[in-house]
């Protein structure tokens, strides 16, 4: 069972949020707040593995409550969820430590996988913000010590970062499943990173795709 706490200032966006998560019953709403402040006390009281924030709201906004939350070192993995597609924002809350960074209008399927894959050590952000950061936003994410990577590893790369999964990735270049990760796996290795999007990122601030 992965439990999940909701912080929103809009009571009626927290409903439907647990309500979507109520749908898959791996998954279940242990509490709910109005704002950033009360978050770290909640979670030291009773801990939850992932917790899906607003990035803006009164009082004390996502991304600084972010950072109380990693400085207090409490082991919770931090999901952003705004309405905001703004690519500064998504810098800034995986500057302050966060996990992911989805938009309000992602379906039921993709909140509950990017669940998953958070809970399971994954970071996660929109492809289209991805692709929206200029170079001094990528330059946060640059890292000089990666390997050059084949022609076929930057077409996998590129797919990868249309948000595409290992299956669709198999399938739009005629490949088995089974090579396109065992590709991915060395994407990753020469990246420096266990992380699909971390992967893309710096791929993006290196020039690769």
């Amino acid at each position: 069972m992965i439990n999940v706490a909701i912080v929103d200032d809009q009571a009626l966006v927290r409903q439907g949020i647990a309500n979507l998560i109520s749908l898959n019953q791996k998954m279940h709403v242990s509490w709910q707040l109005s704002s950033g402040i009360g978050v770290c006390e909640a979670l030291l009281t009773q801990p939850v593995d992932v917790l899906l924030m607003d990035i803006r709201m009164p009082e004390q906004n996502g991304i600084d409550t972010v950072k109380q939350i990693k400085e207090q070192k409490i082991a919770c993995k931090v999901i952003i969820l705004t309405t905001f597609d703004d690519p500064q924002l998504f810098v800034d809350a995986m500057q302050a430590g966060a996990n992911g960074f989805l938009l309000k209008d992602v379906d039921t399927d993709k909140l509950h996988h990017a669940i998953e894959q958070v809970h399971q050590g994954h970071t996660l952000a929109e492809p289209v913000l991805l692709n929206q950061l200029n170079e001094a936003q990528l330059s946060t994410f640059c890292d000089n010590n990666i390997e050059p990577l084949s022609e076929r590893e930057i077409e996998i790369l590129k797919l990868i970062a249309g948000g595409l999964s290992n299956k669709e990735i198999a399938q739009a270049i005629f490949l088995a499943e089974g090579t396109v990760k065992n590709h991915v796996s060395s994407i990753l290795a020469k990246l420096n990173t266990r992380d699909r999007t971390r992967a893309v990122l710096k791929a993006l601030s290196a020039k690769l795709i």
